[in-house]
């Protein structure tokens, strides 16, 4: 393989099977040096595995590791340039913060002075230099998070590997350690490549996304290309809320499909590769993409009635019944409500798509 120095990783068709089980099927990905990459996807789709691949905790079935340009696949995890923090962050409880932190330089051979220099210039990146000699058990959730990430900073590692660190704290840490986790990794420079199930962490973190599902690559992008621009019906439903309404393709023309949604409805959205006239697909429409009006403004409205109006806070969800017996979904933003209209239950309601808004899926 050539040398991309502004390549940290690059997999090329990886398999990895347990006896007569495939977990993974000739997945290839190149992560960029200095990025924030998350492995998105359900529980047992595969992105642990391929986290433990890299790692070396896990031998490759099939094809090659490579970590800025040296094939590491066949080396032991020791002899990596990489590190790992865990879920469970896996602190030693009869030692201080300052000794968990500097444990991991001292066995490469670190004189202690030196060991527990580097261990303090990383508990104060990650805010922690005042709890130095507390012991883990004194300290919250969030707290050993960040002892756990500064452990594993501090050999200087190419690529820090992060197997869902955050899936065992509460809803409010959780945020903020988001934020935390993607400062430090733009502080440090080291590349870092995340696992995780949740939609929203993923998007909120992440410079690209891979989107994982039974063991096969969905989607490959960034954040908004994810999210706007999905490939097919998994990304689509697994990434965030969406309506999915099935079409018929009726014609193609200049890169644009005409989809048939009913007798009375047909729309133009961008055709997707393979594509043919005739085929019955879904499109998606993502919640926040659609207003309602009490009268129809578009020959795209679609008619039906409000049956629920449900406040969540930044929002109002709006579920609207049609008359062609299908449910779809309106999200209307609280600082909206001036300018979008919320229908009480009850009432006919039109439902409208923005420009642009529909989505064809290759199923």
């Amino acid at each position: 393989m050539k040398d991309k120095t502004d390549i940290a990783v690059e997999i090329q068709a990886a398999v990895k099977r347990y006896g007569n089980f495939t977990a993974l099927h000739r997945i290839s990905l190149s992560i960029r040096d200095n990025e924030f990459f998350t492995l998105l996807g359900p529980s047992g789709c595969g992105k642990t595995t391929l986290l433990r691949l890299i790692a070396g905790f896990e031998d490759v079935s099939e094809g090659q590791i490579y970590l800025f340009g040296d094939e590491i696949d066949t080396l032991p995890p020791h002899k990596r340039s990489v590190n790992t923090v865990f879920q469970n962050y896996a602190l030693f409880p009869h030692m201080s913060v300052l000794q968990n932190v500097a444990f991991g330089l001292e066995m490469q051979g670190k004189s202690l002075s030196k060991a527990r220099k580097r261990a303090g210039e990383m508990l104060e990146l990650v805010q922690l230099s005042q709890y130095a000699n507390r012991k883990p058990a004194q300290m919250s959730g969030g707290q050993q998070q960040r002892v756990a990430l500064a452990r594993a900073l501090a050999p200087q590692p190419k690529v820090l590997l992060l197997d869902e660190p955050l899936s065992a704290l509460d809803l409010k840490l959780r945020k903020a350690m988001q934020l935390e986790l993607k400062h430090i990794q733009r502080e440090t420079g080291i590349t870092f490549i995340f696992v995780t199930h949740d939609q929203e962490e993923a998007l909120t973190m992440s410079d690209r996304i891979a989107v994982m599902s039974n063991g096969a690559l969905q989607q490959l992008g960034t954040p908004r290309d994810i999210y706007e621009q999905p490939h097919n019906m998994f990304v689509a439903d697994f990434i965030g809320d969406t309506n999915l309404l099935e079409v018929t393709v009726e014609a193609i023309s200049d890169g644009d499909a005409k989809c048939r949604i009913n007798d009375s409805h047909t729309l133009i959205c961008p055709a997707v590769e393979t594509v043919v006239v005739g085929a019955r697909l879904h499109l998606s429409i993502r919640p926040e993409r659609m207003i309602l009006t009490e009268e129809a403004n578009a020959d795209q409205s679609f008619k039906g009635t409000v049956v629920e109006n449900i406040f969540i806070g930044t929002d109002i969800t709006t579920i609207v019944k049609l008359e062609t017996g299908s449910q779809i979904t309106v999200r209307t933003s609280n600082s909206d409500r001036g300018s979008k209209r919320i229908i009480d239950v009850g009432h006919d309601a039109f439902v409208n798509m923005e420009v642009g808004a529909a989505r064809l899926l290759a199923d």
